[in-house]
């Protein structure tokens, strides 16, 4: 008898909806909210960190905030659910990205938030032209490559979700008791109601995780409601609102910060096909960086920044066992909901930092292990070894000593600041430069044989 594609799925994997299933519109809803509240938090610190540099008022920052939203939630319909040749059709969420913040505020001070938003736009036509060569490029990224890359996104992701545990990095409180307590309480819950709920109880675990941390810390005086009051109730951005500065200078400074985020989403998009059990060919890989460079254009265009995948999210399917991209298609349309009415930002803004730890230290946990099943099925030879270790002591250590890279060129620094983006660049040179020996080979299959 013939089994349907969610039968097949299921066969093979533990997944609950595969990326083709689409559950009920409910259903739909609760688990896009999940990834809503993993990623929003990034989607709101880069605009929030850009403007206190570039000292913009609250209004404008607060029109660049819901801009970000609004921006992220089209990038991640455009990836999820593909436009033509556009968008890997896989459930990956999209957002702003730290890599951009450096250039932005280089290009901000003197050009303006018009500067910034030439050079967004300018900048995508780079990645989008890399698009085209992810064929020649992807056989650089053999399993010791990817498998090492997905296990560096989620040990670089963790120090983040340490920092939210304790109260968030720079906070009076940091490392409290109250904080560590609530950080566990939620990471406890969402443990057990995934491991033992059942149905939707164990899917929604994240989002119920979340919620009772949210409802916790309210007696507490740990919810910040300023956001909700101050905002509005509806705000549409302008298109080019700033205006637009075209600018080769400027497109200079962003090209590196392209260039680092083209590698960092060929990983995050090979680590969500390992949890979605979806082959990550050349040409699914291609269209999602064409749909990064088109989801840049789109946040320049709506008065925002550039847009890129999210790595913290693909612990979200590993966890909840979705991996429907019809999932990510429903977080797309309330992330644009969301910068269409600002107070319902608000609300989600105002998520206590230890909440988002307690979930993070799992879903970043999460994703480590699926770059570590990865790496098992790699024969473990010297060579191979000696990849593994360097990629990740180079990657972690300038994660954790990000001063390290201090006396290196601006160029250089924006190209190695991210721990991903240096572990996958000395992985890829190494996997070249370090060839397998005779002798290796030989003694692997001895040891097999013993």
């Amino acid at each position: 008898m013939k089994m349907s594609n969610k039968e097949q799925i299921g066969s093979q994997t533990n997944l609950i909806y595969g990326v083709d299933d689409n559950p009920t519109v409910g259903k739909k809803v609760l688990f896009g909210l999940q990834h809503i509240f993993a990623a929003f938090s990034g989607i709101v610190v880069v605009p929030l960190v850009i403007s206190g540099a570039l000292g913009f008022d609250s209004a404008m920052t607060t029109s660049l905030i819901s801009a970000s939203i609004l921006a992220a939630g089209l990038a991640t319909i455009i990836q999820a659910y593909g436009v033509g040749p556009v968008g890997a059709r896989v459930a990956c969420i999209m957002g702003t990205d730290f890599t951009f913040v450096s250039p932005a505020i280089s290009v901000g001070s003197t050009l303006g938030m018009a500067g910034i938003v030439g050079a967004t736009i300018l900048g995508s036509l780079f990645e989008i032209i890399l698009s085209f060569f992810i064929k020649p490029l992807m056989k650089l990224f053999p399993p010791i490559v990817t498998g090492t890359v997905v296990c560096l996104i989620g040990l670089t992701l963790l120090p983040v979700s340490i920092d939210w545990a304790a109260g968030g990095t720079g906070s009076a409180d940091y490392g409290s008791l109250l904080n560590i307590s609530i950080a566990m309480l939620v990471l406890v819950v969402t443990l057990l109601l995934n491991r033992y709920g059942k149905g939707m109880i164990s899917s929604a675990s994240i989002l119920i995780g979340m919620i009772v941390g949210y409802v916790v810390c309210i007696p507490f005086g740990m919810v910040d409601f300023t956001a909700v009051t101050e905002a509005s109730w509806f705000a549409i951005p302008n298109i080019l609102e700033y205006g637009i500065i075209f600018d080769w200078k400027a497109v200079l400074a962003f090209i590196p910060a392209y260039f680092v985020t083209t590698i960092e989403t060929v990983g995050c998009l090979k680590a969500i096909g390992e949890t979605s059990d979806v082959e990550m060919t050349d040409k699914k890989i291609g269209a999602g960086i064409l749909a990064d460079g088109f989801g840049s254009i789109c946040g320049g265009l709506v008065g925002s920044f550039s847009n890129t995948s999210f790595s913290q999210n693909v612990g979200l399917i590993s966890l909840t066992k979705v991996a429907s991209k019809h999932v990510a298609v429903m977080a797309g349309l309330l992330l644009v909901c969301l910068g269409l009415f600002p107070k319902l930002a608000g609300v989600i803004n105002g998520i206590p930092q230890p909440v988002l730890g307690g979930v993070g230290l799992v879903m970043f946990g999460m994703v480590a292990a699926a770059g570590i099943k990865t790496l098992s099925r790699v024969e473990l030879t010297d060579r191979n070894l000696l990849i593994i270790a360097t990629s990740m002591a180079l990657g972690l250590g300038v994660t954790f000593r990000p001063e390290f890279i201090s006396g290196l060129p601006e160029a250089l620094q924006m190209i190695f600041s991210s721990g991903i983006s240096t572990g996958t660049i000395v992985a890829l040179v190494l996997n070249l430069v370090l060839k397998e020996t005779q002798v290796s080979a030989e003694k692997l299959k001895k040891v097999e044989v013993a």
